[in-house]
């Protein structure tokens, strides 16, 4: 049987690959500390759940419009406005199945062949995938600890072409925990008000930043950018809701019409369900996000600081999301039973195998002398894989 050419373009994501193996070892009695996917290890708050047996107890269990009900819609406007400053009415919001299902769209909408799409390394695994699904060609700038893994507006410069199509930034980043100012980004808003393409603000991590830093993507930064900025976000980080698969895309009422348009020839309407509870996530009380941050902060500097106490590893102070993006790359040459770990990969079996701890190589993200750890865990989770990752690595000759 031959399949698509498609299929052959992309790999399957690498943290699901390595969830889905901790999760088997575990499953056979084996005791794994998972480091690997960024979920929360948070209940979704009470209120949100009790929104959703609710729904379900009013039967609220029927198709919705393809791009979400009025009432979600209206939350959305109101959170955008609320937090972000920005202004959208109904038909510039598009509501999907987890914010991933909103980035697809929009690059199926938007990307064919002969399109570039520049993307800042290191980068969210599905960003490439997906543009190369859609035809495109990857542009990648790559980043590291010197400019904490934010590009410069001269690197931007440099990268566009009269093919550049789309520019995505993500921030707070996955796999950095990086995050751009307001001044950052109305510097890199200059260049890209030189250039007609379309700018993809990835919001996702929005609620998980630390030390007091505000929050700000590139159409609050640069109004001018507006029109041709597609606002992408969604409520499995910020509320623990990573399993109800409800994102969503803001911007000019012709893409978002587009990417509804091929919704409605693909899933139809996220969960009837699962939109209730979002509107109590988003138009409810927000402590529990107050304290899901606080805890995520703490682990942050504690997972930070024991990583840089391990010899040969040097790691980033990230200022959002929950992920922690040592430099490994002094630890490749050293042995374990005869056998060169040269790699990130080959690094990462080390800890699986020998450590019983899972973590994702920086391959994956486009940067071979990294590993991510995900700090959604539990703080005994994360003494505990650190201490086995310092022993591992002790035994490496």
């Amino acid at each position: 049987m031959k399949l698509a050419d498609r299929v052959h373009r992309i790999q399957p994501s690498p943290t699901l690959v390595i969830d889905a193996k901790a999760k088997a070892l575990k499953a056979e009695g084996i005791d794994i500390i998972g480091f690997g996917a960024g979920e929360p290890d948070f209940d979704t708050p009470t209120n949100i759940k009790e929104a959703g047996k609710q729904a379900i107890d009013a039967g609220h269990t029927r198709y919705t419009p393809v791009g979400g009900t009025d009432e979600l819609k209206d939350a959305i406007i109101a959170k955008l406005s609320r937090d972000n400053g920005l202004e959208f009415g109904r038909d510039q919001i598009s509501v999907a199945c987890g914010a991933k299902h909103s980035l697809y769209n929009i690059s199926q909408a938007l990307v064919q062949e002969g399109d570039e799409v520049i993307i800042p390394a290191p980068y969210w695994v599905s960003y490439p995938d997906q543009v190369l699904l859609a035809g495109g060609t990857p542009v990648f700038i790559h980043t590291n600890e010197k400019t904490s893994f934010k590009i410069t507006p001269e690197q931007l410069a440099k990268a566009v072409t009269p093919r550049t199509k789309v520019l995505i930034l993500n921030s707070p980043c996955n796999p950095t925990g990086s995050a751009y100012s307001r001044e950052e980004l109305q510097e890199i808003g200059k260049v890209c008000l030189k250039h007609d393409f379309i700018i993809i603000s990835d919001d996702i991590y929005e609620n998980l930043l630390y030390d007091g830093i505000p929050f700000f993507n590139i159409a609050s930064a640069v109004p001018e950018l507006i029109p041709r900025t597609i606002v992408v976000n969604g409520v499995s980080k910020t509320y623990a809701m990573t399993g109800w698969r409800i994102g969503y895309a803001a911007g000019p009422r012709e893409i978002i019409a587009a990417i509804t348009k091929l919704q409605s020839q693909s899933t139809s309407n996220p969960s009837s369900v699962a939109q209730k509870a979002t509107v109590e996530a988003l138009n409810g009380t927000q402590d529990a996000v107050a304290m899901m941050r606080t805890e995520f902060e703490k682990r942050r500097t504690y997972i930070v600081d024991r990583l840089n106490a391990i010899e040969g590893f040097n790691c980033f102070r990230s200022t959002g999301a929950f992920y922690a993006f040592p430099n490994v790359s002094a630890i490749f040459g050293k042995t374990f039973s005869g056998k060169a770990i040269t790699n990130s990969t080959e690094l990462a079996a080390y800890f699986l195998d020998e450590a019983r701890v899972a973590v994702i190589p920086g391959i994956a993200f486009g940067a071979d002398n990294y590993i991510r750890l995900s700090y959604a865990t539990s703080m005994e989770n994360i003494r505990t894989g650190l201490d086995r990752i310092e022993s591992a690595v002790k035994d490496l000759l």
